[in-house]
């Protein structure tokens, strides 16, 4: 798998994750419909499977994987949220995206 199709594997897998937890928060804490948990259910269930897709062991793909939420998370925190990041998210995050990369891409023996 190429480097630039892990990556956006894995911020696809990201957003379906985020997605899918925070449309229950909305019901749960925001008032919203319950009639969310079913686009929620269904974004948690893509997120499993879009993380089933890496071609790598599993354990180093959800350490990898963290690094990439992250920056995601401090994405959505300005898209949906309307935060805008401090410099220190926007640090943590490329930290996060480093440690990533370190761990997808490294040279590996056989």
């Amino acid at each position: 798998m190429t480097e630039l199709k892990t990556v956006g594997l894995f911020a696809l897998t990201a957003l379906a994750e985020i997605a899918g937890c925070y449309l229950p928060y909305l019901w749960l804490r925001e008032g919203k419909s319950i009639w969310l948990l079913i686009p929620g259910t269904l974004s948690l269930v893509a997120f499993v499977w879009l993380l089933s897709l890496h071609p790598t062991a599993a354990g180093r793909v959800y350490a990898a994987y963290g690094g990439v939420y992250i920056c995601m998370a401090i994405l959505w925190l300005w898209t949906v949220n309307g935060i805008r990041p401090t410099m220190w998210d926007i640090v943590g995050s490329v930290v996060a995206l480093l440690g990533m990369a370190i761990i997808m891409f490294a040279p590996r023996g056989a």
